[in-house]
């Protein structure tokens, strides 16, 4: 697919904005764009997104994932009002104590980053922030999962596979306190066997955290809780899982997945499903308060 497939009543709406980060949720989110008739035009941030993301846009142009600056220029350009932002940015590298250097930062980050975060960098905070600096130039984000409802968490079981009796009881038993580590800003999954939480994720990421959870339990079959935290702001940083969660999972003995209903994306679905039939293991969507 390219820009030359574009929907027929492409040119009746204005153009619809990504900024694009790492993984194939861009492509996905792109090719939802362009079903639901919209011109693509996307800022890929420099060393994150994949290759194969220009082609499925009508305009598409690099940036620095701290060069707010010319993300604003580049949306003026392409005549860009509101924009999606979504895909992976390292967090190793925004922990990197050269970050802004090595990306070449303007004004606008380091006023940014500086002032603004001075004191709280969470990553909450940081959207917050940015949203509202980039909403001031008239470049507003929307929900991040506005073009992907086929690709968002259903309630009840969406696998072949069921929970087991005991996998069902640790998702009652770890879904409240999935929600307190959420609330707490520590992470959005932890991993459970007989009701005891064998790991919880933080900095690291869920597949490092599934692989350490494979690590301190033997025994196959334990379960992984994943949503987004209470009161999550949707325009980025939504929770995923996609086939190589399920891999992983299998890889570390792992049985089950329970994911929160529209609150975590499956990046292609019908591919995370399918591979979780294959591998045996159990996807169901939990009806999770907001």
């Amino acid at each position: 697919m390219n820009a030359a497939d574009a929907h027929p009543d492409a040119g009746d709406l204005p153009p619809i904005g990504l900024i694009a980060g790492q993984g194939a949720l861009p492509l996905i989110v792109a090719q939802g764009m362009r079903a639901a008739g919209r011109r693509v035009a996307c800022i890929g941030l420099r060393d994150q997104f994949v290759s194969e993301l220009p082609a499925l846009c009508d305009d598409f142009a690099e940036a620095g994932v701290v060069q707010l600056g010319r993300w604003l220029r580049l949306a003026r350009r392409f005549g860009v009002r509101e924009a999606v932002m979504v895909g992976r940015v390292s967090k190793a590298r925004m922990h990197d104590p050269m970050r802004l250097f090595r990306q070449l930062p303007d004004w606008r980050a380091f006023n940014l980053w500086y002032r603004k975060l001075r004191h709280d960098r969470r990553s909450a905070t940081l959207l917050t922030a940015l949203a509202e600096d980039l909403a001031k130039e008239g470049l507003v984000l929307i929900d991040s999962t506005t073009y992907i409802p086929d690709h968002m968490a259903s309630e009840g079981t969406m696998t072949r596979r069921a929970p087991t009796a005991e996998q069902s009881s640790d998702i009652a038993f770890g879904w409240e306190l999935l929600r307190q580590v959420g609330a707490l800003d520590i992470g959005q999954a932890i991993a459970v066997r007989e009701k005891d939480v064998i790991a919880v994720e933080a900095v690291e990421g869920t597949d490092r955290m599934i692989e350490r959870a494979g690590q301190l339990c033997r025994r196959k079959g334990w379960t992984l809780l994943k949503t987004a935290r209470p009161g999550h702001d949707m325009r980025a940083d939504v929770p995923t899982i996609g086939v190589s969660t399920i891999e992983r999972m299998h890889a570390a003995g792992g049985g089950c997945i329970a994911i929160g209903v529209g609150r975590v994306i499956l990046v292609d679905r019908p591919a995370v499903l399918a591979a979780a039939d294959r591998l045996g293991i159990a996807v169901v969507g939990v009806a999770d308060g907001r």
